[in-house]
C-alpha cells in the first residue's frame, strides 16, 4: 500500500489518461463500429479505469493520511466534475462523435 500511495499521482494520471481514451473507444465502438457488444466491454472498461480505482486510490489515501489533503481533494473535485458539468460535457461529444460518423458514413456511400 506503500507503493501504491508514493506514486498516486502517477496512478491517477494514468488512471485519466485510460479513462479518456476508453471513452473514445466507447464512442467508436457505438458510431464507428456500431456494435453494442464492443460499446458495453468499453463501458465496463470505462468503470474498471476510471470512476472506481480513482475513488479507490481516494479512500485509500484519505485512510492513510486521516486527512483531505491536495490528492484527496482533486479527486472529489474530479467526481465532482464528472456527475455535473462532466455529464453535459460528455454528451456534446457523444453529439459529435455522432455527427462525425454519419458524415464519414455518408461520404462511403
Amino acid at each position: 500500500m506503500a507503493t501504491l500511495l508514493q506514486y498516486k499521482w502517477v496512478i491517477l494520471g494514468v488512471l485519466e489518461i485510460l479513462a479518456w481514451t476508453t471513452t473514445f473507444l466507447m464512442l467508436y465502438a457505438r458510431y464507428g463500429l456500431r456494435s453494442n457488444l464492443w460499446f458495453k466491454i468499453f463501458s465496463v472498461a470505462f468503470a474498471l479505469t476510471g470512476v472506481i480505482p480513482q475513488v479507490a486510490v481516494g479512500i485509500l489515501n484519505f485512510i492513510a493520511n486521516r486527512e483531505l489533503d491536495l490528492f484527496t481533494l482533486i479527486l472529489v473535485l474530479l467526481i465532482l466534475y464528472g456527475a455535473t458539468l462532466g455529464k453535459k460535457q460528455v454528451r456534446q461529444l457523444d453529439a459529435w462523435a455522432k455527427n462525425k460518423f454519419n458524415k464519414k458514413n455518408a461520404s462511403l456511400s
